[in-house]
């Protein structure tokens, strides 16, 4: 009986899963009071084990990404503007409406004490927390001069496992050894996002026993804004497609209905790729290279929804906490939310990768994370369907305003 609730529980989607740890730490957290707080340990594990394999797997994934995308003639330097400028926009655009509204303030969050505060409170250190000190804050730390052997093992155990698949695979260029690399990072990746539900159900548990619900009541008002600050993105883009493609806005919306219905409801932008290269091809006209090079090649960089979202998210906690982040601080969350968004496509759960990076930029808590894995299942989707409307957005600016394959004119 326990083997088929475990297996009834992982066929169920993350969102699912994530719903119903939510909904479970908050029992636990309003039942046991502030003994919930020994749960938030195994959720920073898990935290901390995806900052760990964050920056390497990003790396990885960009590497990747630009060795096998195609790329050549003045389209492709048109694109690579095009999307530096989208995404610049999108994150001007999230922090101004996080700054204007300010959906964090009055939460009034404490910052959790450190590892090291709790074992200079105690004599008996908790063997939990002295486990969770030797597990790697980054993948390559244990690899230098920081002595801790348990990080060592803990990569060498991962990586071994994660490989058996692969010993059998010939590596004949370097393209091979970059795929390789993204493809093993990507399944220690999937072990981790399997146990993810455990850190939200733990550290929910943990806030709700100590802190109360202060946090949550503010989540309302943070999905309102990142919902405008999509909608003023999407209006960015229909505006630019007006005045810079002899595509018209409705006619754009009309023909991509089934790529933004698909991204919606996948939340993967990479599934929406076909969808959305033959809608741009076959029912608004956009020339066959435009929509390769917006639609194919442009969505493996492309995550414009991502790095506005999270940029609000770090804004939004860091309000939580009463922590000011001033401008140079916000400067560095858009530089990192620049350079984690490119290349993360293809990533799963490619947010939730990203933001650990944002908030490590930062000197934000991760455990905080798990509050916004709440609604992330809602606003995952909204923002995927954003990044293909920035695709759809790239096609049309590249197609300009000539005249289109099936005849339209501007």
């Amino acid at each position: 009986m326990p083997l088929t609730l475990f297996a009834g529980w992982y066929r169920l989607p993350l969102y699912y899963q994530i719903l119903l740890a939510l909904l479970l730490g908050i029992v636990v957290g309003v039942a046991w009071g502030s003994d919930a707080a020994v749960l938030a340990l195994p959720g920073k594990l898990i935290l901390r084990l995806l900052g760990a394999l964050a920056p390497p797997l990003i790396l990885a994934a960009i590497v990747h990404t630009l060795m096998t995308a195609e790329f050549g003639g003045r389209d492709s330097l048109k694109l690579a503007r095009l999307l530096i400028l989208n995404t610049l926009v999108a994150i001007f655009i999230g922090l101004s409406v996080a700054n204007l509204i300010q959906p964090g303030v009055g939460a009034d969050l404490v910052v959790p004490a450190t590892h090291a505060d709790i074992s200079q409170k105690s004599a008996n250190p908790n063997p939990l927390v002295t486990f969770l000190d030797n597990v790697p804050k980054s993948l390559f730390g244990p690899l230098g001069d920081d002595g801790k052997v348990i990080g060592v093992i803990f990569i060498g155990v991962a990586f071994g496992i994660a490989l058996r698949s692969q010993r059998e695979r010939a590596i004949g260029t370097a393209e091979d050894l970059a795929e390789l690399a993204l493809t093993t990072l990507i399944r220690v990746l999937h072990w981790i996002i399997a146990v993810v539900p455990l850190a939200v159900f733990g550290i929910i548990a943990s806030i709700v026993g100590t802190q109360g619900f202060g946090g949550f009541k503010a989540l309302g008002l943070f999905v309102a804004s990142v919902i405008i600050a999509l909608t003023l993105q999407a209006i960015y883009y229909l505006t630019r497609i007006r005045f810079g493609s002899w595509v018209r806005p409705l006619m754009v919306l009309r023909g991509t209905r089934d790529a933004l219905v698909t991204a919606f409801s996948t939340a993967s932008s990479t599934a929406t790729m076909p969808v959305t290269f033959r809608c741009l091809r076959d029912q608004v006209g956009i020339r066959e290279k435009s929509a390769s090079l917006g639609a194919l090649v442009g969505a493996n960089f492309n995550n414009d929804g991502t790095a506005l979202y999270e940029a609000m998210a770090a804004l939004f906690i860091a309000q939580m906490l009463g922590m000011q982040l001033d401008l140079q601080q916000q400067i560095l969350v858009v530089l990192t939310s620049v350079m984690a968004s490119v290349g993360a496509a293809g990533i799963p759960e490619a947010g939730l990768v990203t933001m650990t990076m944002v908030f490590n930029a930062v000197g934000l808590p991760l455990q905080f994370i798990p509050i916004l894995l709440t609604v992330d299942w809602f606003l995952d989707r909204c923002r995927t369907a954003i990044n293909v409307m920035g695709d759809i957005n790239v096609s049309c600016l590249i197609d300009g305003k000539r005249t289109g394959t099936l005849g339209n004119k501007p």
